[in-house]
């Protein structure tokens, strides 16, 4: 009874390896579609399913169409001011927008994949993205600062270390953001 009850337990957790990333993903997918899809009801009836997202895709891209190419630059910049003009909106504001512009755009930050060394002695490293490659503005020109996303999550710590601390990798940023967001397990399928 032992040794079926043992088997069984394998079978489930060979299931569970497998259909857990798959079904967590579609899970993840299914709900935000759904969330999307449900801004645009009518009394409590969905129009069209995927309308909804249909609708912020298209006008996520005509709002970028209109300030890239219809919009000079002194209204973006005027609408920028006015925001940042704002007390406590402006901090919110800022970081949304140098977040996001870090990993999309024109300006993307994360690109430059690193291996830090954090202890020379004990071997301790830990990948990240180099974000600027001098810090002159603070007196310290022969330091850089690098990103280290934490895995699993959507956070992490900026650390300031000497140049020769900091090794550039050459892994594309999509392969290091993937190990790094993985907690090392990807290191196997990008080689």
């Amino acid at each position: 009874m032992k040794r079926l009850a043992k088997t069984v337990l394998n079978y489930f957790i060979s299931g569970l390896v497998f259909i857990a990333p798959v079904g967590l993903t579609i899970l993840l997918l299914y709900n935000a579609f759904d969330f999307v899809d449900n801004l645009i009801t009518i009394e409590n009836t969905r129009i069209v399913p995927g309308l909804g997202f249909l609708l912020v895709i298209g006008g996520t891209a005509l709002i970028g169409f209109i300030f890239t190419r219809l919009l000079p630059n002194t209204i973006q910049n005027w609408i920028e001011n006015s925001i940042q003009n704002l007390p406590l909106v402006s901090l919110f504001y800022s970081a949304f927008k140098d977040l996001i512009s870090a990993f999309v755009g024109d300006k993307k930050k994360f690109k430059q994949p690193v291996l830090v060394t954090l202890n020379k002695e004990n071997h301790i490293h830990k990948l990240g993205f180099l974000t600027q490659e001098s810090l002159s503005q603070i007196d310290k020109s022969d330091f850089v600062s690098v990103y280290c996303p934490h895995s699993y999550a959507f956070s992490g710590d900026m650390f300031i270390l000497p140049k020769g601390n900091v090794k550039i990798l050459s892994l594309s940023s999509a392969e290091a953001m993937k190990i790094i967001i993985s907690g090392g397990v990807s290191f196997s399928d990008s080689e």
